[in-house]
């Protein structure tokens, strides 16, 4: 072959190379079709064991206003009452559990002297009550998941009621027998997202390590935030009284093996997760440990600002993964949300209202939200783990399901969550249909 020949095969070649090339950037792939593929091509995480807990102590909410204030000494600041009265009323919580009781409170009476500075106290109780929740809802999701607490091998809890070092997850590993080895981590002060972060991380560790098996406790008392109202003016108080509950909920989280076997029962699988800070909104929820406790700051216009937000949020989190219907509006605009289960953080009746009519959702569709409110009130940090039991319990058909409530029949879901910021928390769930159909399900979400 002559130099001559061989430069012009050459040169053919990369103009062969060149047009196939030009082809390929003129007509791209479909952008649905980049996103079911990214979707089937990860290993994704899933939940494996659900298990929740709530002290014994439960007040009926239409009692909790005379409770209230007589254990605090504050029956004479009468405007205050009513105030409290009307909130309680329209709240729609039917009871709620705390671990304090009104022989606790009488026992410390700088919980209720304005004067006193009372952290060191609350705090002590906090260190005992926060392992012991969170052991009993931990022990529960290990037997549901069904392997020896042994096999964990990370462990992540969640609080907002405690700042101790060693902290909850020292003594919780300690109570369940988990291995010396086991990787802790302890999240403190992180509101009603704490269950979204220890979930987001959780679901980080697993999708980077199919060996690894991950428990998230998450475990709330109200006893740091307990305390009588600073006058007629103290809006921020009691809205944590009247809203609040005690609880503690868990889970084991863990992928598929090396060996391309499915994770032992998934529940759900946690596909991706995303987190939006709404601009300017950094002093609209606050939190802050005082000598009289912790201090919550709640803006009045924090519903607004989540309804107003979420969809945005919302669009960014599911478009990419060609989970977004476009079409619902008038004139065929905006979006369709209603072929998607939803896992709304139970923040409050306000916030459920405000998420239902932003995104334009069927009657029944934040059903196990609103019931898990109803039952319990706002949990807070342990707040979406009940929720994700009761959207469970649901499509297992458990009792009690609210009429029009179709969210047991969609495969895919959304957990929403707001939390200091002001921070909107986003998680794209699929969910499987049975107890025994975890082949079925990793198949779904892989290759």
């Amino acid at each position: 072959m002559t130099s001559s020949q061989s430069k012009q095969q050459r040169h053919s070649y990369i103009l062969c190379n060149l047009c196939n090339w030009m082809d390929t950037m003129a007509s791209p792939p479909a952008p649905e079709m980049i996103a079911i593929d990214a979707v089937s091509a990860q290993q994704h995480a899933a939940v494996l064991g659900i298990g929740t807990a709530n002290p014994e102590n439960c007040v009926r909410q239409e009692e909790f206003v005379d409770w209230y204030f007589r254990v605090t000494n504050s029956d004479h600041l009468t405007n205050l009452k009513a105030k409290m009265k009307r909130m309680c009323d329209k709240s729609e919580i039917k009871k709620r559990h705390f671990y304090h009781s009104e022989e606790m409170i009488a026992s410390h009476h700088e919980f209720t002297n304005r004067e006193s500075p009372s952290l060191d106290a609350r705090l002590g109780i906090a260190k005992e009550a926060v392992p012991e929740l969170a052991m009993a809802a931990a022990a529960r999701a290990i037997a549901d998941w069904g392997r020896p607490a042994a096999d964990i091998t990370h462990l992540v809890v969640a609080t907002n009621a405690g700042a101790h070092a060693p902290g909850p997850d020292l003594r919780l590993a300690a109570h369940l027998g988990l291995r010396p080895a086991v990787r802790r981590i302890v999240l403190y002060l992180r509101g009603c997202s704490a269950g979204h972060d220890a979930l987001r991380l959780a679901m980080d560790i697993a999708g980077g390590d199919a060996g690894a098996r991950v428990l998230v406790a998450c475990a709330e008392i109200t006893l740091p935030a307990f305390a009588a109202p600073d006058g007629e003016d103290d809006a921020d108080r009691l809205v944590v009284m009247a809203l609040f509950g005690d609880g503690a909920g868990a889970v084991v989280v863990g992928a598929a093996d090396d060996t391309g076997h499915p994770v032992e029962h998934p529940v759900f699988h946690l596909v991706s997760a995303s987190q939006a800070i709404i601009a300017g909104t950094e002093e609209r929820v606050t939190l802050q440990l005082g000598e009289r406790g912790l201090r919550y700051r709640i803006s009045g216009d924090v519903p607004a600002l989540a309804r107003d937000s979420v969809e945005r949020c919302l669009v960014d989190a599911l478009v990419p993964l060609d989970l977004a219907v476009a079409g619902d509006g008038d004139g065929g605009e905006g979006w369709s949300w209603n072929h998607l289960f939803w896992a709304m953080h139970p923040t409050g009746r306000a916030m459920l209202d405000g998420y239902e009519a932003a995104l334009r959702l069927e009657p029944g569709k934040l059903a196990a939200s609103r019931r898990v409110l109803r039952e319990y009130g706002n949990l807070s940090g342990a707040a979406m783990i009940f929720v994700l039991d009761e959207l469970r319990r649901r499509r297992h058909g458990g009792d009690g399901e609210e009429e029009g409530d179709r969210s047991g029949f969609c495969e895919w879901g959304a957990m929403v969550g707001i939390g200091p910021g002001l921070t909107i928390e986003t998680m794209v769930l699929r969910a499987t249909s049975g107890p025994d159909d975890g082949k079925k399900g990793a198949e779904a979400v892989q290759p």
